[in-house]
């Protein structure tokens, strides 16, 4: 009897560590990118400035994590963020300040799973500011990385 009660106890941590360790392995990380130039603004604007962003999006936390480099703009970035949602050539109110300016520009947020929804519908675009350009110099579409 002693034995029988034991044995399910093992059987029972097991089943639990079983658990424990496979739980990690379900969280989904998702990549996305985005590629910026003066050509996507809304209206276009001519300027030398170009960057790159990547994203990643752990989907259990729901942080997004973001490294935008650029180059070349008018002058030193005097705000920049993702603004949202709205698609290629629309405008949208910011929706994730970036706190640090200079390139290259690293952070994360933990998103709303309605901003969740967006980044995972295309619905969010990364916009750099200078003095020159008050409404954006360089922006990018963010997409899914293939």
């Amino acid at each position: 009897m002693h034995m029988q009660s034991m044995s399910r106890g093992l059987g029972i941590l097991a089943v639990s560590a079983a658990v424990l360790f496979v739980s990690p392995a379900l969280a989904e990380t998702m990549k996305f990118k985005a590629t910026l130039d003066g050509a996507q603004q809304s209206p276009p604007v001519t300027t030398k400035g170009k960057g790159t962003a990547t994203f990643t999006f752990d989907t259990t936390k729901k942080t997004l994590s973001w490294d935008v480099k650029y180059s070349d703009l008018s002058g030193p970035a005097t705000a920049a963020h993702i603004h949202g949602p709205a698609g290629m050539g629309e405008n949208a109110d910011p929706v994730i300040p970036f706190k640090k300016l200079k390139s290259p520009i690293k952070g994360s947020a933990v998103l709303t799973d309605a901003q969740a929804a967006d980044l995972e519908a295309g619905k969010y675009y990364v916009n750099v500011h200078t003095a020159k350009n008050k409404g954006g110099e360089i922006r990018g579409q963010i997409e899914k990385a293939m």
